[in-house]
């Protein structure tokens, strides 16, 4: 294993790091953190038009990652970073996301890291996502993180952070047409993010647009905001998103006016912890429940149970299927998902 490690964190800092001044690698070498997770579940799929798509159990993936990251010191305040991670789905025995079947890393990027914020160039979690989805997204299947309208991570993508002064905290993000077409929102126009974030005590508020060019509408422009505050053992969320579009086709993704809006909660028993998420998103699964259950055995194990209803096809598909085989006219239906995960 420490062979391994050594091999991967060299592989990185070759693509990251360039070429160092001598004295300042002579003062510090680099944190390694070489990680996996594996992430399987048991689920039993009942499609809201049973004609259409017979009700089916099966194995699916839930998101599993190989990775390694790489930083490295030059002096007090700057350092080179690097991260890569390759998507593994397990169920079908394929280096791939389990959704976005097309992608074959999940992250690749290099940036430096300084006291005025870091920047990075590559595939990497979008601002817009970290700030107004995530908060809400917070279950353990395959099924999380549909309830939303923006995309998690796009290739080629320029990015900037500040850090958090007194509590504030600013993010943007550019991308290129050619690497928007091949993110999962599969538009083929640039992209920019920015965000603003507030954080006092224990609550955040975040506001948010992701502008996803012109993509044939004249504007196609995502505005969110998000809250989340954790008191002890409980931990409540809410996040709003609204399309801005010259596209006035009714029922369609982006229709001009789509809102989403998600209200999550979840609670701390022990080494249990018990999630609930409600939502409505329109033209994108419609009414959503989801319930969850997580029990944490040790710091490497999990299990968990989860119940997934919407009431539009955003995330059903057929066995093992993915984003290309998304199908409205499943018509929603609900799925009941039991797995495991082992960090390592």
């Amino acid at each position: 294993m420490d062979k391994t490690r050594t091999i991967l964190a060299s592989a990185v800092l070759a693509a990251t790091s360039g070429t160092y001044c001598h004295e300042a690698a002579a003062q510090a070498g680099p944190a390694i953190d070489f990680y996996g997770s594996l992430r399987t579940q048991l689920e039993r799929v009942s499609p809201g038009r049973r004609d259409h798509l017979g009700q089916y159990t099966s194995l699916r993936d839930a998101y599993s990652r190989v990775g390694v990251k790489a930083d490295y010191p030059l002096d007090a305040t700057l350092a080179l970073t690097g991260d890569i991670e390759i998507p593994v789905d397990s169920a079908n025995r394929r280096l791939r996301d389990p959704y976005d079947q097309q992608e074959r890393l999940r992250i690749a990027r290099i940036g430096v890291r300084s006291n005025i914020g870091s920047i990075s160039y590559g595939q990497q979690w979008m601002p817009y996502y970290n700030a107004i989805a995530a908060p809400v997204d917070m279950f353990s299947s395959y099924y999380s993180g549909f309830a939303t309208y923006t995309v998690f991570r796009v290739a080629r993508t320029l990015a900037y952070s500040t850090p958090e002064l007194e509590g504030l905290g600013f993010a943007a993000a550019y991308a290129g047409s050619s690497a928007n077409a091949r993110s999962t929102s599969r538009i083929d126009d640039r992209r920019w993010q920015a965000t603003a974030s507030y954080a006092r005590g224990n609550a955040r508020i975040a506001a948010g647009i992701d502008d996803r060019g012109d993509a044939g509408y004249g504007r196609n422009r995502l505005y969110g905001l998000s809250a989340s505050y954790q008191a002890d053992k409980l931990y409540v969320a809410l996040k709003y998103e609204r399309f801005d579009t010259g596209n006035r086709q009714a029922g369609t993704f982006s229709t001009d006016g789509n809102q989403a809006i998600n209200l999550f909660g979840s609670y701390a028993l022990g080494k249990t912890t018990l999630k609930l998420m409600l939502a409505k998103l329109e033209s994108y699964g419609d009414n959503i429940v989801h319930v969850g259950i997580d029990h944490q055995f040790s710091k490497e194990y999990k299990v968990f149970a989860e119940f997934y209803r919407e009431g539009e096809t955003a995330a059903l598909t057929r066995r093992r299927g993915g984003l290309a085989d998304a199908d409205p006219g499943i018509g929603g239906g609900h799925a009941i998902a039991a797995g495991l995960r082992y960090d390592f």
